[in-house]
This record gives C-alpha cells, structure tokens and sequence, in this order.
C-alpha cells in the first residue's frame, strides 16, 4: 500500500487567517526566530505553502512557528495547533539560563538527549550574541542559596560523585591529549545515560550539592569539547547549562571558571566587548570563591578580550592584575579542575594578547616561554607551537617552519577545528615565502591536513 495522501492543514491556514500574517512574511519571521537562536533556516512563501498543503516541516520548524503564532495572536500556540506534532524540543533549548531548579534539571538533560539523537537543529549550530550576556546577569542576580533535593526512586549516594569525578578527570586528560572531537560524544553518552537518572534520583542537599557540581563540571568539558570542534551554537548551550548547575550547588569558583570559558569563547569568534564584561563577571565569581589562581586567570582572559579590541592600554592593566594574583596563589588551594593554571599557561596567554596587538618580538617571547608547560598537554603545545612559529615568520621563515612542523606533527593526531585554525593562520603568514621551498612544502602539508579534517 502506499503512503495516505497528504491532508490539507486546516489548522495552520486558520492561524493564518486570523492573525493577517502572509505566506511570506509567515517564513520571514520563522527564519529570523531561528536565526536568533542560531539556528539558519530556509523558508519562504512556497516553504509555507507546502506547510498548508500538508507537508511537516523538521524540527525545530513547527517549535518556531508556533512560537511566532503566538506573539502574533498574543495567546498561547503549541504546534499541535499549527496543525503539526507537539513533542519537540524548542530551538532555543540549552541557550536560557533557567529561573528555577526544575526547570534548569529540565533543560539540561533535554540538551544531552537531543544531543545524543543528533537532533537537527543542534547539528551546525551558530553562535548566538545575546545569550551569554544574559546568562551572565542571571547568574549574578540570581537570589539564592537553593537547595538541590530531590525525592525519586534510585538513591543517590557518595559512591555515585565519585565515579562522575573519575570519569571526568579520565575525559579531561583525553581532551588535552586528543582533542575535543575524540571525546565531546562520549561525554554526551555518560551524560544522558549514567548522569541524568541521579539528577533524577532520590538525594539530600549535602549530595545534591555534590551531584550539582560535578554535573557542571562535566557539562562543562563538552562544551569545551564543542567549542574545540568549532561547534559554536553547542558549545554555548553547554557552558550555560553548566553555569547554571553551578549556581545550584553554590559553587561560586567553578562558575567563575565557567564565565571565563565563555569570556574566552566570545574572544575566539569575534566578540571582544562581551569578552570582556564575561571576564569582569568571572572576577566577581572568583574573589568570592576566595581562588588567587582562579581571580588570576579571569584577569588574562579580559586581557586577551582587550587585546582583541587592539586596546593596549587596559590590556597592560588587566595582565597586571592576573600578575598580582596569581603570586598570591597557593596551588595545594586548586581545585581539580583549576590544575592547568600556572605559569606557561599565563605565558600562553599574554603571548596571545601580544599577538592580536601585533607584537611579534614579544608574541614570540612568551610564546617560547609558555612551551615550558606540564605533560600531557599535547593540544595546548601544538597551539602553543603554532603561536610562536607564527609570530617568527617575517625575522625568519624558515625558522618559523621549523617550529610550525612540530605543531603540525602533533595536529596530525588530534581532533581539534581549533589546533587547525592556527595552522591556517601559520600558512597564511607565510604566504609571502612561497619561493622558497621549505615553505612551500609546509604550507601544502598543512592545506592536506586541514582539507583531509574538515
């Protein structure tokens, strides 16, 4: 038998009537929702006229539509009233830091679920500007303390934070060593499998707090993860939901780490302002967190948001501070999580400030001095690496792919759009060396590997 003929959709063409919207402007104000959110869209008038002939569109379609139907309408819309399926996830899911605890154990593990079913509108993801600054207030103004209990069925217990911290501190060395695209999926898979049934779970405030906490810690390696693949839009659903989990277990130094990672990603796409006002929120997180390390690092990523917007000035001041701090730091105090922080990666960060302020003689300075770093680090050298070659292109290029070829060795072994971002950035320097034929060399290797990854 075939398929049932298509059935007009009564529903949608009422909506439709009613509120005066056209089939054009209909598809306008649905790509313009997505887009929003991050999620891009192709929908015009013949997109909304199969809609009425019958046709569904994929998720997170219905979601918007129903969504501008009711601003429209000014009443409540579900899909289901559009005429279209109800059980869907909105495309927004992730990127709202939530009121209450509820809700936000909601949202968060709807986000590994529809992440783990590779759902459409989560796969391509773009970078949304507004949702960091937002969820920054709210973790500042938020009233508290809460007190995350929760009265299920499976008790939760010591035995069961444990193997959370086990695992993630085995999923942060494969990061470091591998790249996020080795292990962002199976972080995603403990998450949704092992992690969400303990939110879930039977669990007092001493726990509960516990079971917060680790929880965003972990959340918050995959959307590192994420944001190492390039996976923008994901990795900021993440780093919110785990900023939010944050505020749940009152712990004011791992949201400050958090805020930071955020500070750093908007730094990363083109966002230096808001770079900025994350890394002055971290810095409030981190001082009351009572961590010299932790003030020290919120400090360098400002300064590097400074840098970026070619502000020398404030950016002396903010590398100052972190400075100030970080003598001040007693590294037994550290958390797990903080253990990266010393004094190659501060090195590698000032080196990144000199770069976007075109300084090479001092890029290449700190650069070199941040390669004095611990083992294990593998993705961080290689960026470390392509750093320094970069910044020693015009005194000498074939120095400059001496050092690069070590950052190319060690690429060729992860999985990391961010590691091949530098890359890129070293073969385009050196495009004006073409003639001699080392480089020439380097820079086809590198164009392989990057063309072989992407």
């Amino acid at each position: 038998m075939g398929r049932p003929p298509k059935q007009p959709n009564v529903e949608l063409n009422d909506l439709l009537c009613e509120s005066g919207i056209s089939r054009g402007a209909l598809a306008r104000m649905v790509v313009d929702r997505a887009s929003a959110v991050g999620v891009e869209l192709a929908y015009d008038y013949r997109s909304v006229g199969r809609w009425l002939d019958g046709e569904k569109p994929y998720p997170p379609g219905p979601v918007l539509i129903a969504e501008v139907m009711t601003e429209a309408l000014g009443r409540r819309i579900t899909p289901l009233e559009c005429g279209m399926a109800g059980d869907q996830e909105p495309a927004d899911l992730g990127l709202e830091f939530s009121l209450s605890l509820v809700e936000a154990t909601a949202s968060v593990t709807a986000l590994w679920r529809s992440d783990v079913e590779r759902r459409r509108f989560l796969i391509g993801a773009s970078y949304a500007v507004a949702v960091y600054p937002a969820a920054s207030m709210r973790w500042l103004t938020l009233p508290g303390p809460e007190h995350p209990v929760s009265m299920g069925v499976r008790r939760v217990g010591q035995s069961d934070i444990d193997s959370i911290r086990m695992m993630t501190a085995a999923f942060r060395e494969l990061d470091n060593k591998a790249g996020g695209g080795r292990v962002r999926a199976t972080i995603v898979q403990y998450l949704h499998g092992s992690v969400a049934p303990l939110l879930r779970g039977n669990y007092a405030e001493p726990i509960g707090r516990q079971l917060f906490a680790t929880t965003a810690e972990l959340t918050k390696l995959a959307g590192w993860a994420a944001y190492d693949q390039e996976e923008h839009g994901l990795a900021q659903r993440y780093l919110i939901q785990a900023l939010r989990l944050a505020r749940a277990a009152g712990d004011a130094g791992l949201g400050a780490e958090i805020l930071a990672a955020m500070s750093h990603q908007a730094t990363y796409v083109g966002r230096p302002g808001d770079a900025v006002d994350l890394a002055r929120a971290a810095q409030i997180a981190a001082r009351s967190a009572g961590l010299a390390a932790l003030e020290s690092e919120c400090h360098m990523v400002e300064a590097h948001g400074h840098a970026a917007r070619t502000d020398d000035s404030m950016c002396a001041k903010s590398i100052n501070a972190a400075e100030r701090a970080f003598s001040k730091d007693v590294a037994s105090d550290r958390p797990a999580w903080l253990s990266y922080f010393d004094g190659a990666y501060m090195s590698a960060k000032v080196a990144h400030c000199f770069r976007d302020l075109g300084d090479d003689a001092r890029t290449a300075h700190f650069a070199e001095q941040s390669l004095d770093m611990s083992d294990g680090y593998l993705r961080g050298r290689a960026f470390n690496l392509a750093l320094l070659a970069s910044a020693r292109v015009e005194a000498d290029p074939h120095e400059a792919v001496r050092v690069g070829r070590q950052a190319l060795d060690i690429a060729t072994g992860l999985a990391s759009r961010r590691s091949y971002a530098y890359l890129r950035e070293l073969r385009t320097r050196l495009s004006p060396y073409t003639q001699l034929p080392d480089v020439d060399d380097f820079r086809n290797q590198v164009l392989e590997l990057t063309k072989r990854r992407e």
